[in-house]
């Protein structure tokens, strides 16, 4: 099974991330299932959702707390929330930011970490580029989806295309594209 924590504030589209995350893998036959949980339910408050995957049934109903990847919409929570626990050094790390890890204040804590499996993206200048508003949870799904591999960048795109009304979705998919590629993915010959 393949666990996923997503941390970030309301209004973010941390749950929404989720939920399109399950939606990818149901599409590629495997069992997903994704939920929340909340703080105080507010706008800007922080928020945390998971996601499990797995080829056979999925059981369990608790919060992950041994995650394999951590995705943080929100860096301004890097040094206020212990965003990694549980995380092991074979894990995934993916954060919303334009910053160097070094910058953030992470070189530390990632060196024992593979390299190909921890990345800055700049999610929300992606979002912003191509959708207008400052919503990283698309991008950020196109870049786990480039480096795990779980889930395919066709069906991330399912997902946006299942979620949101024909012309914000195109939007999305352009910024799911490009966040692909910057995250090391290679498009496929129908995505070029």
């Amino acid at each position: 099974m393949f666990q996923i924590r997503i941390h970030g504030r309301g209004g973010q589209g941390v749950v929404t991330a989720a939920e399109m995350l399950s939606i990818a893998a149901f599409r590629e036959d495997r069992y997903a299932q994704a939920f929340p949980s909340f703080g105080s339910e507010r706008m800007g408050a922080p928020v945390i959702a998971f996601c499990r995957i797995d080829d056979k049934e999925i059981r369990l109903r608790e919060p992950v707390l041994d995650p394999d990847a951590v995705i943080i919409q929100d860096p301004t929570l890097l040094h206020q929330v212990d965003l990694f626990k549980g995380l092991r050094s074979t894990g995934y790390i993916l954060i919303n930011s334009a910053r160097a890890l070094d910058e953030l204040g992470l070189r530390e804590f990632v060196h024992g970490f593979r390299p190909d499996r921890v990345r800055t993206i700049a999610a929300t200048e992606l979002a912003m580029k191509h959708v207008g508003r400052p919503v990283p949870n698309v991008p950020l799904l196109a870049g786990f989806a480039a480096i795990t591999r779980e889930v395919k960048l066709e069906s991330v795109v399912a997902a946006i295309r299942e979620k949101f009304p024909k012309a914000i979705a195109e939007k999305n998919v352009a910024a799911a594209e490009e966040a692909f590629v910057v995250a090391g993915g290679k498009l496929e010959a129908s995505h070029a």
